[in-house]
């Protein structure tokens, strides 16, 4: 009898292999021929199940583009993957799955809106407006000076491995904001997971001291224009 077929036969221990001899590869020839034997359908095959199976299709585009365009995102990161740190399908299923979240919600925010423009207010108040926008920037602001404050007092705040590790992520979400500003608050907890591997727990008694530390910040900074000095 044959062996039996996984799920994910088709990518299997040695697409893993192919991708660790890939990285280690560095003849240009050599790891086009292993790419292109080895790894192009494996990584075609993950892309596609996922977007079908997730049901990403706020896109513009069919959705032979939008593998496509997940594929090249992958080839970017392959040499991000280690020997030995987990397996190959599930690192590359992760960051398949986060990259089409943040287009697929970015782009749903994007034909909201497109379709609202369709109706038009004629009792706008251009003064809301303008304060509004000046709030706007103001936060920007601030959001770029508190991931610096964190990321030099990071180790003051929290000492836990877990903590630092949490909240390393959710400065990086912080730094990525243009992309994900849709997501909603259960979206967001799945990513830190995803990225740390911790339960909600852990998460939430981070994001809960980061909340605190950034509404104290931003009203002083509102007050002064600056960054509180002494927070610590």
């Amino acid at each position: 009898m044959g062996r039996k077929k996984t799920k994910n036969f088709y990518f299997t221990q040695e697409t893993e292999d192919a991708i660790i001899l890939y990285n280690k590869t560095e003849d240009s020839v050599q790891r086009s021929k292993i790419y292109k034997e080895h790894i192009k359908y494996p990584f075609d095959k993950l892309t596609e199940n996922i977007i079908h199976t997730f049901k990403f299709y706020y896109f513009d585009v069919p959705s032979e583009d939008v593998q496509h365009e997940v594929v090249a995102f992958l080839n970017e990161k392959i040499h991000k993957f280690q020997e030995g740190k987990g397996k190959a399908f599930s690192y590359f299923s992760i960051i398949a799955k986060n990259y089409l979240i943040i287009q697929n919600n970015t782009n749903y925010k994007r034909m909201k809106r497109k379709a609202e423009l369709v109706e038009i207010d004629d009792q706008r108040n251009l003064t809301s407006e303008m304060g509004y926008t000046d709030y706007q920037e103001q936060l920007k602001d601030f959001i770029n000076l508190y991931v610096e404050w964190y990321d030099e007092n990071l180790n003051k705040v929290f000492t836990n491995r877990k903590d630092i590790a949490v909240a390393d992520s959710v400065l990086e979400l912080f730094r990525i904001r243009d992309n994900i500003e849709n997501f909603n608050k259960k979206a967001l907890y799945i990513l830190i997971r995803e990225r740390t591997g911790f339960k909600t727990q852990n998460i939430t008694r981070v994001i809960n001291v980061m909340k605190s530390d950034f509404k104290r910040m931003f009203l002083n900074y509102q007050q002064t224009g600056r960054m509180h000095q002494n927070t610590i």
